[in-house]
Parts: C-alpha cells; structure tokens; sequence
C-alpha cells in the first residue's frame, strides 16, 4: 500500500491512527470544505506527522458529506490516479461510509477499519494486512493535542520536578481531609499573609498578622493546628505563632508555597499520584493547559485539564473539584473529552465533596465517570482508575 485514503472526521485520531500505524507514502484526505481550504489545519496533521518522525505526501480533496455520487466519484478518480491504494472506513459521514461501500465493491480496492473496543484493525475487503492485527502504538499528551491542532502550553505544575515530591502528597492529602471544612480559609489566609509582589520574585520567608482580611470584608483568623501539620509535613520551617497577634514562617521552596496559597492544588497532587501508582498509563500530565487554534471558527482558545493521562491511544481527561460537583464542570469536561480525545476517550471528575444525586446522573448521561469523597477517603482511587480505563487487576 502506497496510499491511504482516509476519510476525514472530526475526531482527530480517526485522521491519523491508521496512516500512523501502516505508514504509507502519501494520505488522501476527503474532507469538508473548511479543511480543503485551510492552510493551517492541513500543516497542522502534517506537523502531527513530522513529529512522529515521518513525512507522508499529503493531499486534501474537498468532498460533500452528503452526496454519495460525488463521493464515489472522487474515490474512483483516486483509485484511477493511484492503483496501488486501500481505505480506511473508520471515520467519515454516513454518506461517505455508504459510498465508500460502494467504491470497494466497485473498484476491488483493500479496505479495513479499526476497533476501538478491541484495540485491533479489521480487514474487511482485500486488506490482508489489516487482519487482526493490534493496535500497539502509544500516544504522549502532547501528541494527543497535536493530532487536533492544540500547542502543549505550560501549566500551573512544573511536571518535570514532581517526582521529587512523590512521598510529599499523600501526607498532604490527608492533611487537606483533616482540615476540609476549613481548608478554602486555610489557603485565603496563606494567600493574604504571602502576597505577591509584580516583578519581583516571591518571598519564602513570611511575617503576617495574625487576623487578616477574609473574603467579602470578613476576618480570618490563623488555623494553628493545620500550620503545625504543614510545618511537620516539612512545607513550612521556623514557624513561629504568637496567638492574637502573628505569625511567621518559611516555606520550604516555591513550588510548596505555590500548593499552599491554591485550593485546587492538593487533590490534583493527589490524583497525579494516584494515576503514577495505578502503574498502566504511558504518560501523565498534571495541568495539562492546551491551546487551540482557530477551533469552530474562533481564534486562540485556551484550556486546563487538571490532569490527564494516556494509556496507549485513549486518553483519560481528569477534572478535579475540592468542592460538590456542578453541571457547568460536567458539561465542560464533556466537551473537552469529545472534541479532542475522540469517540474512545475517557473523563472523570474527582471531587473532594459527595457527589449528589442529579449530579451523578448527569455525569451519566455524558458517560463521565465520578469519584467522590467516600471513595477518596476509602483508599480507592487507583482502583477506580483501572476500572475506568478497562484494565484488570
């Protein structure tokens, strides 16, 4: 097989698996009219390619995804201009899929698809080569966001040094379920004891009030017991508390004072090491921020999944709430998960709160799975990960 024909869907690893897997020379794309016409879509697949380490020919055909006569047509004119092609019927509109039929029929062309819940390529006319065979290929995070036209941006976590942290979180965490109820205080009074000064590099050591300024002109006071517990965790040093008056202290290194002034922050910790522990993911990000270029006619669009993990070629988009479990993150997670990890992807949200009733359903109905406080507190997040990414114990 010289060429492939693929034909072009809006899930964007049905664009690339296949041509990624079986390496042919060049690529036609039968795809809608705002891909034929962009210069920067098309560059964009190319560049998924270069970094996979290989430079197909590349050619767009605009095609209707309606019009099977016009599709068939453009699929024999293919055939025509390279006999030595085969078809992938993964992706595609009905329409094309029909025509596609057709066009195998009719011009004895190989074709074969791709299972996603086998994780196998299928012949289904002349494409011996596709005969069961599996899927081995592994995609990285970052390869994920360049097969759909997303820069892997820097995030909130410096990934490369969390690993140093390892033995860190979990004392953390149980920290963070100690001083729940008071935990957004707990960070709100970090945060006004700590402040940062524009251009200039933040200060380890601090000197603060006592009682400072709460949200909405309230008054917080200094959570003693949970300073203690960050000071034998080893995130704080030389605390100093003087009841009623102040407080002082130093932190560890940036990277702990940038967990202890954010709420978020310590289940995300917690979640990133639960995905390392489950020991069946090839990569893991946490703050994975993405931008997207020129998505549904937009232009630049920014956005963070808490943390999201690979196993081979389905992703897992993780989002983490200290708080209940609202639709608006439901629906944003959903959208995220389909737009850009394809028909196989996973998404969960993990929250530190008890997830509801309607919340649950709704999460249902998006096929997200959830993991609330019980299960945190129970131990058995590593164990639900497996399950949500199908893989026996």
């Amino acid at each position: 097989m010289n060429t492939l024909i693929e034909l072009y869907d809006e899930r964007a690893i049905e664009n690339v698996l296949a041509a990624d897997v079986f390496r042919p020379r060049r690529i036609v794309y039968l795809c809608p009219t705002e891909v034929a016409q962009s210069q920067a879509r098309q560059e964009q697949i190319a560049a998924f390619f270069r970094h996979r380490g290989w430079e197909p020919e590349l050619i767009f055909l605009e095609t209707s995804l309606y019009k099977v006569d016009r599709i068939l047509r453009q699929l024999l004119d293919v055939s025509e201009r390279f006999p030595d092609c085969a078809m992938d019927v993964t992706g595609g509109s009905d329409a094309e899929l029909f025509a596609a039929g057709m066009f195998a029929a009719q011009a004895n062309v190989r074709a074969f698809t791709y299972s996603r819940r086998k994780n196998r390529f299928y012949n289904i006319s002349g494409a011996e080569f596709a005969e069961n065979l599996p899927c081995d290929i592994s995609y990285s995070v970052k390869e994920f966001f360049l097969m759909a036209g997303g820069t892997l941006l820097p995030g909130r976590v410096d990934n490369g040094v969390l690993k140093e942290y390892l033995d860190d979180i979990d004392p953390f965490f149980d920290c963070f379920l100690r001083h729940r109820r008071d935990w957004t205080n707990i960070i709100t009074y970090m945060q006004r004891v700590s402040p940062a000064e524009a251009g200039q590099a933040p200060s380890m050591q601090v000197r603060g009030d006592y009682t400072v300024k709460g949200e909405r002109g309230g008054r917080i006071s200094a959570k003693e017991e949970a300073l203690r517990d960050f000071e034998r965790m080893g995130f704080l040093r030389d605390l100093e508390i003087v009841p009623g008056e102040r407080v002082s202290f130093r932190f560890r290194d940036g990277n702990t004072r940038a967990w202890l002034r954010d709420v978020g922050s310590v289940l995300e910790l917690y979640v990133y090491k639960a995905c390392l522990d489950a020991d069946i993911f090839n990569d893991i990000i946490g703050s994975a921020v993405v931008r997207w270029d020129e998505v549904l006619g937009h232009g630049s669009v920014i956005n963070e999944i808490d943390v999201m993990a690979t196993r081979g070629v389905v992703p897992l988009f993780i989002s983490c709430k200290v708080s209940d479990v609202k639709t608006e993150a439901l629906n944003e997670l959903s959208i995220l998960r389909d737009r850009f990890g394809g028909k196989g992807a996973k998404a969960a949200i993990v929250s530190a709160g008890r997830c509801n009733a309607a919340a649950r359903h709704r999460a249902a109905q998006l096929g997200i799975a959830v993991i609330d406080r019980d299960e945190l507190e129970a131990g058995g997040l590593v164990h639900r990960l497996k399950v949500i990414m199908k893989v026996s114990e």
